[in-house]
């Protein structure tokens, strides 16, 4: 993946250095040039020095080639213009912008751009609504064996036994959370419409348990 970021404080830099860690590359955009110290010296991503809501300086970060954009500076206005020219001028559906206000969060949210408030921000958090599903688990064990992922399910899996999808994945299912509630599958339980499913699965098979999910079941 390719990120662009808005904002080199303490949040956009450890998430630019979080991003690069995981082999994506990243583009960083601030206002102030001397920010960009807080990367280190062995950050290798872009460093574009403008206003992060501005078309120019969005390109010169690479916004048309990005598959997600980070609005984390510390002002709510910026952060809100920024994702929604990213969204709205460049079409990117992985947008997160960071807000203060909890209230206007909440008004943000239902217009389709994720925002997390200050209150509860970490970098953790960001990574995993800016990349795709699977790409960073939402738990995994101190020994790096086991990881939980959060789930939607594909729409070729709805009407499948839970059963079936466990066994072709290699998963466990955990929990399925269906219409607000959580519920624990059985083995006539049967994957619904809008779906979310929690899955326990070993890291070494991970990649193929969600390629797998992706392409859909096999039918016999």
């Amino acid at each position: 993946m390719h990120v662009v970021i808005m904002g080199c404080g303490r949040v956009g830099s450890t998430l630019a250095r979080s991003l690069e860690d995981r082999n994506h590359t990243v583009s960083v955009i601030d206002s102030e040039p001397d920010a960009f110290r807080r990367l280190g010296p062995g950050f290798n991503g872009d460093k574009i020095a403008g206003v992060g809501f501005d078309q120019e300086v969005l390109e010169k970060a690479g916004i048309r080639r990005a598959d997600a954009f980070a609005a984390v500076s510390s002002g709510d206005n910026s952060n809100i213009i920024a994702a929604r020219v990213a969204r709205e001028t460049f079409g990117i559906q992985q947008v997160v912008a960071r807000i203060y206000d909890p209230g206007r969060a909440e008004v943000y949210q239902r217009l389709g751009i994720t925002t997390v408030a200050t209150v509860k921000w970490t970098a953790d958090q960001v990574l995993r609504r800016l990349l795709p599903a699977g790409a960073e688990p939402d738990f995994r064990d101190p020994s790096g064996t086991i990881r939980v992922d959060h789930v939607p399910v594909p729409e070729v899996w709805v009407g499948q036994r839970t059963i079936h999808f466990q066994e072709q994945t290699g998963s466990r299912i955990a929990w399925i959370d269906r219409l607000g509630e959580g519920m624990l599958p059985k083995r006539e339980t049967v994957i619904q419409e809008g779906d979310l499913i929690h899955l326990v699965v070993r890291e070494e098979n991970a990649e193929r348990a969600m390629t797998v999910i992706k392409r859909g079941p096999e039918v016999d």
